[in-house]
């Protein structure tokens, strides 16, 4: 009966002191926020799936970031040369769309209150900024689920941030919808800590003169490929299909313009809003465009978003949504369902 006695008495040290070896939330917390804030810089490279819209959509994401706040980010779409890059440095934050030469220049503080899930140091100011959150210990892996906090958090509440237990740095995050379903999906294939950029690579490039060959070329070029784009959206207006309860489609027009037709929608109801869209402008030059408004991801374009508006452009098209009845979130929610339909 001792030696039994004996026996479990070892068996029961020996089960507390291993449990004393499992790090705590607060352990792993603390290891991630040194290895991921104190780093002078990183760059990194991942792919991004959004399924909000009928059809999922892939995108390639490479981010250059050097202490303090000098961020440069291009998001392509897959199969697509179409791009966008959001760029911050000492003079403010810009949107740069290469296809249309167009430049935003934005007053915002960008990315500090509206995290991104392909921003590190955000991702580990999301940790820290959620005491509810939740650490799942795999073999191989933690997994934090935690709230988010951006202007999609109350479409998009919460998050899983998949973390490798080696390398301490994230492998995948899944931004979650309030059904718990997986909308967004970020999956990193490169992050190198410690790499700095100098201040000049930051800089955002203005009108380069080209030589007289290069020149008439590329305006053939743009020619032909402005001609066919111009048809193609000659053929589609998009429409939101956010199902607003108690909002419907009063009134549609459109009048011509010079380059296509610019088409209102107005919704009337418990939530009104007004909808228009038109072939997006060239500009003579590159030089920036002050915006109002706060820069805003969707996933396929960069938004300026306002307290009543939201304005962005993609696919040749520059869309604008303005209401003094719906709510940010609810401004994202309608450009994020806008989906083409051919003209019969």
């Amino acid at each position: 009966m001792r030696k039994k006695i004996i026996l479990l008495t070892v068996i029961a040290v020996m089960l507390v002191l291993g449990g004393c070896g499992k790090p705590s939330k607060e352990d792993v917390m603390k290891k991630l926020s040194n290895k991921w804030n104190e780093t002078k810089g990183y760059e990194l490279n991942a792919s991004m799936e959004i399924k909000t819209g009928s059809e999922p959509r892939v995108y390639n994401v490479e981010v250059w970031h050097t202490k303090p706040e000098f961020y440069k980010v291009n998001v392509t779409q897959s199969g697509n040369e179409e791009s966008q890059m959001i760029v911050r440095n000492e003079e403010g934050v810009f949107v740069i769309t290469p296809s249309l030469g167009k430049t935003y220049k934005f007053q915002s503080d960008w990315p500090a209150q509206n995290s991104q899930g392909y921003l590190i140091g955000t991702l580990a100011e999301d940790i820290k900024a959620d005491k509810a959150a939740v650490m799942e210990e795999k073999e191989k892996e933690y997994i934090f689920e935690t709230a988010t906090r951006n202007n999609h958090k109350s479409l998009l509440p919460t998050q899983k941030i998949h973390i490798d237990k080696k390398t301490l740095l994230p492998n995948k995050v899944t931004i979650h919808d309030e059904a718990g379903e997986e909308k967004i999906s970020i999956k990193f294939d490169k992050i190198a800590l410690g790499v700095e950029h100098k201040v000049a690579e930051y800089k955002v490039e203005m009108d380069k003169p080209k030589a007289d060959g290069d020149k008439a070329d590329s305006e053939e070029e743009a020619t032909e490929g402005d001609g066919e784009a111009q048809a193609k959206v000659n053929q589609q207006t998009y429409y939101p299909v956010a199902n607003l309860q108690g909002t419907t489609l009063s009134e549609e027009k459109s009048v011509e313009i010079e380059n296509g037709q610019r088409v209102i929608m107005t919704f009337s109801g418990d939530k009104e809003y007004v909808v228009i869209q038109e072939p997006a402008e060239k500009p003579l030059n590159e030089m920036p465009v002050s915006i109002e408004g706060d820069p805003v991801d969707l996933g396929f374009a960069v938004a300026a978003l306002t307290d009543q508006s939201i304005h962005w452009e993609a696919n040749g098209m520059a869309f604008f949504v303005a209401s003094d009845m719906l709510s940010k979130e609810e401004l994202i929610t309608v450009a994020n369902s806008m989906t083409a339909t051919e003209s019969k």
